[in-house]
């Protein structure tokens, strides 16, 4: 089921899988070139006695495409709003690629708001760019990305060709991507679309600054966190759960709240090329760490 929804800072599209229960609501956060589509295989498999939302963060499909706003720590607030129209106080949160940066954002923002965190084949932004090297050898785009108007000016009228050279080179498994690849151009030609994207990447250096806001200040993600990455994915070039570490903080024994693992056979857009082991990662994790909301009105 999709919903279109005016929320305080923008109108956010939004699709609705499974049911409301007496388990968690799961927020889940698409990434770039990518809008909430991209669940869509694995939704049927964790949806039995959930409630799944996926929207499309801003800029993306069919949500607005303002002109600002792109920082994570604005992107995450808007994801609040939509919890808040939806009556949601405290959900699990998946995101794949820019959508783990906000889910990044969101947790270290608003940790009361959050039973659990998965990041997908992604490791913090200030900790890539603080290896400029490894950043600009592996993620070139990323840098592209956030000069002004050159992107734009250059994919202009070859949205596809461009998309396409992103999927080709990040997928393993494309016979589980292709399928989606022709919906995901028809968003990124929408008025806006691609200059949103760029967008999300120009944010970067206040993103940074953020990040680094925190760390002086003993901020860290105060809720269990799983990172998973594919083995030819991306983040496959870094050492994932190193990276993550220093951002993850202890739980009130002095537990470590971060648990990672590599996924076999699988490239970079992981809720498509291996929904199944996905799948078991998530609902194995969710039940290791499940709060149930307490009913309105009852303490």
């Amino acid at each position: 089921m999709t919903h279109l929804t005016d929320l305080p800072s923008l109108r956010m599209h939004w699709q609705e899988h499974g049911q409301q229960s007496d388990e968690p609501a799961v927020l889940l956060l698409h990434g770039w070139p990518q809008t909430s589509a991209c669940w869509d295989e694995l939704a049927p498999l964790v949806a039995d006695g959930r409630r799944l939302i996926a929207p499309d963060l801003r800029g993306y499909g069919l949500t607005d495409k303002p002109t600002e706003g792109y920082t994570k720590r604005r992107m995450a607030a808007d994801v609040v709003e939509l919890l808040d129209h939806l009556g949601l106080e405290r959900v699990h949160l998946v995101g794949h690629d820019r959508g783990a940066r906000v889910g990044h954002r969101f947790a270290v923002d608003h940790p009361e708001r959050l039973h659990t965190l998965t990041v997908l084949d992604v490791a913090p932004t200030h900790a890539m760019f603080s290896g400029t090297t490894r950043t600009a050898a592996g993620y070139f785009h990323w840098l592209f990305h956030m000069q002004d108007d050159l992107p734009e000016l250059l994919t202009s009228g070859r949205e596809e060709e461009y998309l396409r050279y992103f999927f080709q080179r990040w997928t393993l498994r494309r016979d589980r991507v292709e399928p989606r690849i022709p919906e995901y151009v028809q968003a990124f030609r929408r008025p806006g679309a691609m200059r949103a994207g760029f967008d999300d990447y120009r944010a970067t250096w206040e993103d940074i600054a953020l990040d680094e806001e925190d760390l002086r200040a003993g901020r860290r993600v105060t809720v269990p966190t799983l990172a998973l990455w594919g083995a030819q994915g991306l983040a496959s070039q870094v050492a994932v759960d190193e990276l993550w570490r220093p951002y993850i903080g202890t739980g009130p024994q002095g537990e470590g709240l971060l648990e990672s693992r590599r996924m076999e056979d699988c490239g970079h857009f992981i809720p498509e090329e291996q929904p199944e082991q996905l799948a078991a990662e998530l609902t194995g994790f969710w039940g290791r760490h499940s709060r149930r909301e307490t009913p309105a009105g009852l303490s």
